[in-house]
């Protein structure tokens, strides 16, 4: 745990990392052709910070607007509606960064060239890439496309949301919510949790005979004893958490009864919740950007492939090391990403890095918790800095708790102007 004046030290960091301006490249390089893929946290804040420094920047993007992962489980609390996550590239396209509204079909890394869904291409000089996470339909027995329609995962913000918000509504109290975790790595690794809490905030209140088990691939997760805690304190024996060593890894689904198989038992549910593995964006498998991870290995000094020169990989598609994939994460590293292509076409070295993780959770609309790390590279990987980042105080009143929830608000508001706004 960090101490308050070291919390805040850990918050103005970031926020003066927010603000740091971009070196402007020499003017022989002004005229350099850089394509970012993927209009996220990553790929938009990555965008921004390339043209402001004066390069030419293209960001392929097929959707018109941005749904954001992070609060959309105050939707499936009934606290937020879709539309307040919801942003478009207005702002980016006023600045003057070009807009290609259409899907990156393939990446020839050897001759510097991004195929459009159309046909056309475009040569790059530097590329970008930021397709976040896929579904792994093949990564969990029974699971699969049609299945999601019936045990939705919702980790993609959208339809996907709004099906589970509609299967919360209609069930009836006194049913079961069943959520299944995954092993690591995955996108939002406090997101099951948080999702658990409000789910049973909503539950709570409009329907509290109703459970929610979790059933886990993993024995510890992101700020467990602080989400432990709140949950006897808020929802009693609402919740129930099935680490694996219990039994909880989930093995095999059957979308026809909705039960979700261990290798301990079998568990009905009312209203299921599958979250499967993930991986990184099909462009970046389809292109071999990506290992037999399924995630893209890249240099934590620059964020260059390390499967290929001249394409940097950002956000959740890439190892990160000890970084994890959340918004924040994303943000940081387009930042730092930018500001190293920059340097790099005017041919200076970039400096290492130290980046900033601040994630909050909601286990409750007043009841808020945090997680702050910092990053720096080492032995080929991003790694976590001894001692400059920690977690919300144990034993807080509610004040603490109802105060981080309000500053979570806040971040999020903050963190969607910057990269959208």
């Amino acid at each position: 745990m960090i101490s308050a004046p070291t919390r805040r030290h850990v918050l103005a960091g970031a926020a003066a990392l927010a603000v740091t301006p971009m070196v402007r490249p020499a003017s022989a390089q002004a005229s350099a052709r850089v394509v970012v893929i993927g209009g996220g946290f990553a790929g938009a804040t990555c965008a921004r910070k390339l043209h402001r420094a004066g390069l030419k920047v293209t960001l392929v993007e097929p959707s018109a607007s941005y749904i954001s992962c992070p609060f959309s489980n105050a939707v499936l609390g009934g606290l937020r509606e879709l539309k307040d996550q919801t942003f478009t590239y207005e702002a980016l396209v006023r600045e003057g960064i070009a807009l290609a509204p259409i899907e990156a079909k393939a990446i020839d890394g050897d001759a510097r060239r991004v195929t459009l869904g159309d046909g056309a291409s475009l040569p790059y000089d530097r590329l970008i890439l930021a397709p976040g996470i896929d579904i792994r339909f093949d990564g969990l027995q029974g699971y699969d496309q049609a299945a999601s329609e019936v045990l939705p995962h919702a980790w993609k913000a959208g339809p996907q949301t709004s099906l589970l918000r509609r299967q919360l509504e209609a069930m009836d109290d006194g049913g079961t919510v069943v959520i299944s975790a995954p092993n690591n790595p995955f996108r939002c690794p406090p997101g099951p949790y948080e999702r658990a809490s409000l789910i049973a905030h909503y539950l709570k209140t409009h329907k509290p005979r109703s459970k929610v088990l979790i059933l886990d691939a993993k024995d510890a997760f992101s700020k467990q004893s602080l989400f432990t805690a709140a949950w006897k304190e808020l929802y009693g024996e609402m919740i129930e958490w099935v680490g694996l060593s219990a039994g909880g890894k989930v093995t095999e689904v059957d979308p026809g009864s909705k039960t979700f198989i261990t290798e301990f038992g079998k568990h009905r549910a009312d209203v299921g919740n599958v979250i499967p593995p993930q991986r990184a964006g099909a462009i970046a498998v389809t292109s071999g950007i990506a290992d037999q991870t399924g995630w893209c290995p890249i240099d934590p000094v620059t964020f260059e492939a390390r499967q290929h020169a001249g394409i940097h990989v950002i956000g959740d598609a890439a190892i990160a090391g000890g970084m994890p994939k959340s918004a924040f994460s994303a943000n940081a590293q387009g930042k730092a990403c930018a500001q190293a292509v920059t340097l790099m076409l005017r041919g200076e070295a970039p400096p290492s890095p130290k980046l900033i993780n601040s994630c909050y959770s909601l286990v409750a609309p007043d009841y808020g918790i945090s997680v702050a790390g910092v990053y720096q590279p080492a032995k080929g990987l991003l790694a976590d800095v001894a001692g400059a980042g920690g977690v919300s105080a144990a034993k807080a009143p509610a004040s603490v708790r109802a105060a981080e929830a309000s500053y979570a608000e806040a971040w999020f508001k903050t963190i969607t102007h910057d990269v959208f706004g």
